[in-house]
């Protein structure tokens, strides 16, 4: 189960408004406790090499050091972080760091809510927990499925069908017996017909969740659930 401990966060941001709006979603969100806001790349710096911060969110472009290079200098690989910044250009570089999202200013909280989410889940599940795979078995064969690989799944009637990082497959299966099989930490039901790869999720927009450029459309009945395992 994933931990219930508070996840430590920084701000860093040049800009004191940016640093006000984020330092209220923070405040606003189960399970967050902003310990630091700072304009200062190096005072950021020494609080997470000194193991004070679990995420950060860091603006990249300040006039101390940029948030790449300040990502650089970290020797504590147990931060995780989030990067804020107004240009798109930069996404690329920032995944190159292992980033757990990329917000593109100006930052909704809705937007916000879903970076967090996989922080969440990064911070407080091990790899071990949501490590593993099911055996899925199609027409012609039972094919070894890993955990990772799941992107979501859509049910239609009597079959299932998984959308996978390197295809797709349909299984004879009912998806409430899916549900009961997947771990609970990783994966989450968000309408009767499509559960989800938490990890996997880009982004939250009014009713939908997108993965992979797909709108999924949030059920009524599933919202208040959705929202309470998300944290949103």
């Amino acid at each position: 189960m994933e931990s219930k401990r508070l996840i430590r966060c920084i701000v860093v941001d040049d800009e004191h408004p940016a640093i006000r709006l984020l330092s209220g979603y923070i405040k606003r969100t189960p399970r967050l406790e902003l310990i630091l806001q700072t304009t200062s790349a190096s005072e950021a710096l020494e609080a997470i090499n000194k193991g004070l911060a679990d995420l950060v969110l860091l603006d990249i472009q300040m006039p101390e050091i940029t948030g790449i290079q300040l990502m650089e200098s970290l020797k504590n690989n147990h931060a995780k972080v989030i990067l804020t910044t107004a240009y798109a250009e930069y996404a690329l570089e920032g995944y190159k760091h292992d980033v757990i999202d990329y917000l593109l200013k100006p930052i909704t909280f809705d937007r916000f809510l879903v970076a967090v989410a996989k922080a969440k889940q990064r911070i407080g599940t091990s790899s071990q927990q949501c490590s593993g795979y099911l055996m899925l078995r199609t027409e012609y064969k039972i094919q070894k499925t890993d955990f990772a690989t799941i992107l979501y799944i859509e049910g239609l009637g009597d079959y299932l069908i998984f959308y996978l990082t390197t295809g797709k497959l349909m299984t004879l299966e009912r998806m409430k017996n899916m549900e009961q099989a997947l771990p609970e930490e990783c994966f989450v039901r968000i309408h009767k017909s499509y559960i989800v790869n938490i990890s996997k999720i880009d982004y939250f927009e009014k009713a939908k969740i997108v993965i992979s450029g797909q709108h999924l459309p949030v059920g009524d009945t599933f919202k208040s659930a959705v929202k309470l395992k998300l944290g949103w």
